[in-house]
């Protein structure tokens, strides 16, 4: 995201990254697209708005305004939501053992995030205020797959989901913003449009697949707190680049990796029948 916001515009971003999904799985639309499922339309709409369409466009907009840091702590909201929303909505059950583990991930994901570096807490309360909207969608769409799509191949879930929302972005991108402007213009533009395809392949089309078999094979909350992973990798990434290594960087992933334990414990959260 931070490489594509350095030719083009939040939207435009955000956009493209839906548009180049959609392009990626096309070929599959032939094999999974059967009239059979059209009965599922509306679980795979929600799944496709409230899981990949708005909170793309969301995410983008907080980068804008926000650190990355403090972008992935609020990210980390996402199992809180599934959880409440799970109970309100979908009926779900869950245990005092799995929401402890909820609060442990969550602890432990904020710890290993500010762990040798500043995070801008008092920053703009409303680019904050985006990402919390999105976990609060995230939330939804986990529910809805977990509940209504639970019997659908995640392969053929994800390709209906991007059949809906991706012409939709496409038609926003070369209709409404300056995308077309700024590739020819901008000497970077090419690079820039290259690592949002790498965003939108590996990190929305691939991983919305894989997202969707690991919510299928466990629970809607068990899924969810991976989100809390997502700091221990960006942690990789960072030594990788460079950035330092200190002790208790190793006290918080412990911390995250038993609040995960916990989280899946005895099924976590079950999800009943209407």
């Amino acid at each position: 995201m931070k490489r594509g916001l350095d030719v083009y515009s939040s939207d435009e971003v955000a956009g493209l990254r839906i548009f180049i999904s959609f392009l990626f799985l096309s070929p599959l639309i032939y094999r999974h697209v059967k009239k059979e499922l059209w009965q599922h339309w509306k679980s795979f709409l929600g799944m496709g708005v409230f899981g990949n369409f708005i909170p793309a466009f969301l995410f983008t907009k907080a980068e804008t305004g926000i650190s990355s840091s403090l972008a992935g702590i609020l990210n980390s909201l996402t199992p809180l939501f599934t959880l409440i929303l799970g109970v309100l909505i979908f009926k779900a059950k869950t245990r005092w053992v799995n929401v402890a583990g909820l609060t442990l991930g969550f602890v432990g994901a904020v710890g290993l995030m500010t762990v040798g570096k500043d995070v801008d807490i008092n920053s703009n309360l409303v680019y904050g205020s985006y990402i919390l909207l999105a976990t609060i969608l995230y939330g939804l769409s986990v529910n809805i797959i977990k509940s209504k799509l639970g019997g659908v191949n995640s392969i053929t879930a994800t390709v209906w989901a991007m059949m809906f929302i991706g012409p939709l972005a496409g038609i926003y991108v070369f209709g409404f913003t300056d995308f077309t402007t700024r590739v020819v213009t901008n000497p970077i533009a090419l690079q820039s449009l290259g690592y949002i395809s790498l965003l939108a392949i590996f990190g929305t089309a691939l991983s919305v697949i894989i997202f969707n078999v690991l919510i299928r094979n466990t629970s809607a909350l068990f899924a969810s707190s991976v989100t809390y992973l997502i700091p221990i990798v960006a942690m990789g990434w960072g030594v990788m680049d460079g950035d330092s290594i200190f002790p208790l960087h190793f006290v918080w992933i412990g911390l995250i990796l038993l609040g995960v334990y916990l989280v899946n414990k005895k099924k976590a959260i079950k999800v009943l029948s209407e």
